[in-house]
């Protein structure tokens, strides 16, 4: 249950022969994203258990299953905020009973991450998965 954003993810990194390409690719996005303002950058939007530091702000429009999930965030290493923008493709817009469905396992090993990031990285992009799961959990409770 992808988005056609990161299908379009999903098609470029197909595209995309020499995985340190596909890293370029990620460091692109994440420089394409708007960074998060200082006074968001705070311990309750922080994300526990990434090497880097992590900020994820939900954006949600809505009340109860049917409200819609967005959400924002920053990093202060490139290639996480890449991550960052990933996710953002595959979760925004969906409703956030539909965020609880999604397999991202599953959907980013399409893009061979976990092959290509370091552990480090891979146990940082499953709490940011984990608090985007336990953020749209609390907008499904409102």
């Amino acid at each position: 249950m992808a988005s056609a954003e990161f299908e379009e993810i999903a098609d470029t990194f197909e595209f995309l022969d020499d995985w340190e390409d596909r890293y370029r690719h990620v460091i692109d996005m994440g420089k394409a994203m708007e960074p998060l303002e200082e006074a968001l950058r705070v311990p309750a939007t922080k994300v526990t258990g990434c090497a880097s530091q992590v900020w994820i702000v939900p954006e949600v429009e809505g009340q109860g299953r049917a409200a819609v999930f967005r959400f924002r965030g920053d990093s202060d290493a490139m290639i996480v905020r890449g991550l960052i923008a990933i996710l953002r493709a595959l979760y925004s817009g969906l409703r956030v009973d539909e965020v609880l469905t999604v397999d991202a396992p599953a959907e980013l090993a399409r893009l061979g991450l976990h092959d290509h990031l370091s552990s480090q990285r891979s146990n940082g992009l499953r709490a940011m998965v984990e608090r985007i799961r336990g953020l749209a959990r609390q907008a499904v409770a409102a």
